[in-house]
């Protein structure tokens, strides 16, 4: 449980039902382990928010400190990532490397099933009964994107009570089960930056500036500079000072430290992107990835590489060093290395990878450098 809304109403539907409940709060992250101050995530009301709601649902609960293995297996690698000029999701490898893995290594051996407040759905298939995570009622609050990268063996151990439930249902469980946070707002931002500050700000506690010049790529003009590729987004407005027109980050070249920008009025090739290369790829059934990605044809697929992007058609190919290749059907805007490719038959999640490389030449979709 987390405090908010949906984990609330979880619990409570979990409770009207024959099930040995027992509640877990994470804490995976407090600021002032490190910096003594109580900046970051305030993790202590949300831990008083989950004991209220166990109180009242009469629902023991417990606390499990996973901020060691946050800290070495999600924030240090998105702290490279972010160094580096790439675009990491951490609420991906959260879910993989803790919530969906420290977490249920640590829960005791008579654990059957973890519950959560996702906005997802498991099936089965009709054929092998092997689990499937789906894609829930509610569209608009889909979580499957982030949940992408667990494993089978997690995902068979995984309840989502809210599959068949849409947010203004969830609230008004809440409501009528007199719970506290049926009108707490939802957490919005990645947990250890908080609300209170900027992404940048937070980060500048950790990375040292690395300046370097911000070019138009209409003009070929430096027309101002950066602190480090991690203070800008591939498809992020930039603030130019002396710029009145408005700019958009179309590349960030990490071998020369620049950053290219265009304009709004154009509708600049620069930010589209029709096909990525993807590493790291992880099929949810590691066994058995379609068939149809080691062929010429490949693997008509549907993917996103962002949370409530509208997932798109695409052909998916496995290539000689291991790695993925998504073609899209159509160009699309923005897309970064470092962010998470995740890619659907129908509802169905297959798994993901973190894209490395965008916007392939012809002859690198055969060959690619190990």
């Amino acid at each position: 449980m987390s405090g908010g809304v949906d984990s609330s109403v979880t619990a409570k539907l979990l409770s009207e039902k024959d099930y040995d409940l027992s509640a877990v709060f994470m804490r995976n992250w407090d600021t002032r382990d490190e910096s003594g101050t109580d900046k970051g995530c305030e993790w202590e009301k949300d831990w008083e928010d989950v004991q209220r709601v166990c109180e009242k649902l009469d629902i023991p609960c417990q606390m499990v400190d996973c901020s060691r293995e946050y800290w070495l297996r999600v924030f240090e690698p998105s702290l490279k990532a972010w160094e580096s000029g790439d675009t990491p999701n951490p609420d991906i490898w959260c879910n993989r490397e803790v919530k969906f893995g420290a977490l249920l290594d640590r829960l005791t051996e008579g654990t059957q099933f973890i519950a959560t407040g996702h906005y997802a759905r498991k099936g089965h298939h009709p054929v092998s009964q092997r689990p499937q995570l789906l894609r829930p009622v509610d569209r608009h609050k889909d979580q499957t994107y982030y949940l992408s990268s667990i494993t089978e063996a997690s995902l068979s151990k995984t309840l989502f009570p809210l599959s068949d439930l849409r947010k203004n249902e969830v609230r008004e469980i809440a409501v009528r089960a007199g719970l506290h946070t049926a009108s707490r707002e939802e957490s919005m931002g990645i947990c250890f930056v908080g609300e209170k500050r900027s992404f940048n700000q937070f980060l500048a506690d950790y990375l040292p500036p690395k300046p370097g010049p911000i070019i138009d790529s209409v003009t070929g003009h430096t027309i101002g500079e950066h602190q480090g590729l991690w203070t800008y987004t591939i498809g992020q407005g930039a603030k130019i000072r002396g710029m009145q027109e408005k700019l958009f980050v179309a590349h960030k070249d990490k071998e020369q430290n620049t950053i290219f920008v265009v304009p709004s009025r154009c509708s600049h090739e620069d930010l589209l992107v029709s096909n990525m290369r993807a590493k790291d790829w992880s099929w949810i059934w590691a066994d058995e990835p379609p068939s149809a990605i080691d062929t010429p044809e490949g693997f008509h697929a549907r993917m996103q590489f962002r949370h409530r992007m509208i997932d798109v058609p695409c052909v998916v190919r496995r290539v000689a060093d291991g790695s993925i290749l998504i073609n899209l059907d159509a160009p699309q805007k923005a897309a970064a290395t470092g962010q998470i490719a995740a890619i659907w038959d129908r509802d169905w999640c297959l798994g993901c990878g973190t894209i490395d490389a965008i916007n392939l030449s012809t002859a690198s979709e055969h060959v690619f450098p190990a």
